[in-house]
């Protein structure tokens, strides 16, 4: 058979392609060349769609993020071989669920039987897209509804994605767009906090601006505003509004006594000018009788008629002296009762003083005391039983706190409390609450942690100590503590709790200090 020539071959190829009636596309006419020239026909290699392909793989494992790289360079160099070694490696790290093994693709006898797969890839399911929905609207409350275009963005979104043969590239669209418009919203919406915050301030300092005679509400308005700054957290305002009604209640209180007092003063002084206006208008009536009687006396012609002046005289004298002594003893007890109501408000701003460093916070470091600690401890069981979660609860106590006093004062064994509360504050979490149980020892209650992430906690804050010294004059002074925690078990009573934290820190103490133990 004689070889046809490669131009012989072409102008063969033009002339099938004009009798099949081809389209003369490049692959119509390389295939029909190909026919007539005896070359096995081999498809181009479909760069295009295996890198689609490729984006579209599921990343869950380094076993498969290691073989999509592979993949993409076998692309790169067309290379089928290095496509298929590559597809080979990352079916063998994906993972299998059991229930679904015996017809999984990868085992199954009739995979070459098996139905084509979806349209979107894997991830993009409509469950998934569900998922994404029900996200977007736990998100609304916090967003409000002020923004009637957002709004109606979203229920358009939400509806879009709940639709069963949802299209992907549609959804990702819809979802570019609404995240621009959702991160305008989210920052209206801080602003918008950051503003009420700034406002809620604003009424704290003017409160106590306007009463700066009185030391126990200044007090109450330096605890809301420590506990108003951020960050906020639910509890942290469920406390900001029991110290709210705390310092309603007492101001009313004390305006209430106050105003009583005004009242009762305003009556001793309208006796009193009433007093003086009668000793005014006796004083006068006794001139008018005695310049009465001056006249008679020198109009008379003898003693008998002088005697009946002169009785009316010391009469009238007499009867003045009487006046005169009730005015006085009247006054006095005026006086005396003024006395009494000035040390009656005295001991009621007095009273108001230790309700107040009494009320729910310790005025030295500014934790809990244990009225307060008892209260948030009676809430965290509360909410742990009621969502039944988990709560731990740490006693600290300062190591050698006796030593410290007697070396140093009790000044600087002040110092050491406060210094221990402040960095405990700054390695809590927002949800966490610091209280003083009394002495030296503090104690930590930790919601949504088992016992032994509490152990971690705990050792987290000595290690933070360590860290840092504070000074008494030119000394450098390092503190630790010795620490028990206990995780509250359920329908256990808080006292319980507490007591078990207790033991485990006396065990700590025992086993040489500055250690955390668990109950």
């Amino acid at each position: 058979m004689v070889e046809k020539r490669s131009f012989e071959i072409a102008r063969e190829t033009l002339k099938q392609l004009t009798a099949r009636k081809l389209v003369p596309t490049p692959a119509n006419y390389q295939s029909v060349y190909n026919e007539i020239a005896g070359i096995p026909s081999v498809q181009p290699f479909p760069a295009d769609f295996l890198r689609d392909l490729s984006q579209s793989l599921p990343l869950k494992t380094p076993g498969q993020q290691k073989q999509k790289g592979l993949l993409d360079y076998a692309i790169d160099r067309l290379s089928w071989d290095g496509v298929k070694s590559a597809l080979v490696g990352y079916g063998a790290f994906a993972p299998v669920v059991a229930s679904d093994a015996a017809t999984s693709p990868l085992t199954s006898s009739s995979a070459a039987s098996a139905e084509p797969p979806p349209a979107n890839p894997p991830a993009l399911t409509a469950e998934f897209f569900a998922q994404i929905a029900r996200l977007i609207e736990y998100a609304q409350p916090a967003l409000g509804t002020d923004d009637e275009r957002f709004v109606e963005q979203t229920g358009l979104l939400l509806q879009a994605m709940r639709k069963p043969d949802a299209d992907a590239f549609t959804l990702k669209t819809m979802l570019v767009n609404y995240s621009h418009r959702l991160s305008f919203a989210a920052e209206d919406q801080a602003e918008i906090r950051k503003g009420l915050l700034k406002l809620l301030h604003l009424v704290f300092t003017n409160i106590g601006e306007l009463s700066l005679d009185e030391q126990w509400l200044k007090g109450q308005m330096d605890a809301l505003m420590s506990v108003s700054t951020p960050p906020l957290s639910l509890r942290r305002l469920d406390e900001l509004e029991r110290l709210l009604a705390d310092v309603i209640f007492k101001q009313k209180d004390a305006k209430y006594k106050a105003l009583e007092a005004q009242d009762e003063m305003r009556r001793m002084l309208a006796a009193f000018i009433e007093r003086l206006a009668q000793m005014t208008q006796s004083t006068g009536t006794f001139q008018s009788k005695l310049e009465e009687s001056a006249r008679l006396i020198e109009q008379a012609k003898s003693i008998a008629d002088i005697a009946p002046v002169l009785k009316e005289v010391v009469g009238t004298t007499r009867n003045m002296a009487q006046e005169s002594q009730l005015s006085r003893e009247q006054l006095g007890a005026m006086q005396e009762r003024a006395k009494q109501t000035e040390a009656e408000l005295a001991k009621l701003h007095k009273e108001l003083d230790r309700v107040s460093l009494q009320a729910r916070h310790d005025a030295l470091t500014g934790a809990l005391n244990r009225k307060g600690l008892d209260e948030a401890l009676n809430r965290e069981i509360s909410t742990m039983r009621r969502n039944e979660s988990v709560l731990s609860v740490a006693l600290l106590d300062i190591d050698n706190f006796k030593k410290l006093n007697d070396t140093l004062g009790h000044a600087t064994g002040d110092v050491a409390l406060t210094h221990l509360a402040a960095v405990a504050k700054e390695c809590m979490r927002p949800q966490d609450t610091l209280a003083r149980y009394g002495g030296e020892e503090f104690v930590i209650l930790l919601p949504d942690t088992p016992l032994d992430k509490g152990i971690e906690a705990m050792t987290r804050l000595q290690r933070e100590l360590t860290k840092r010294f504070f000074l008494s004059g030119t000394e450098k002074v390092l503190i630790t503590f010795s620490a028990g925690v206990a995780q509250v078990v359920a329908q256990e009573e808080p006292a319980d709790a507490i007591r078990r934290a207790d033991q485990a820190m006396y065990l700590a103490k025992r086993a040489g200090k500055n250690r955390v133990l668990g109950a």
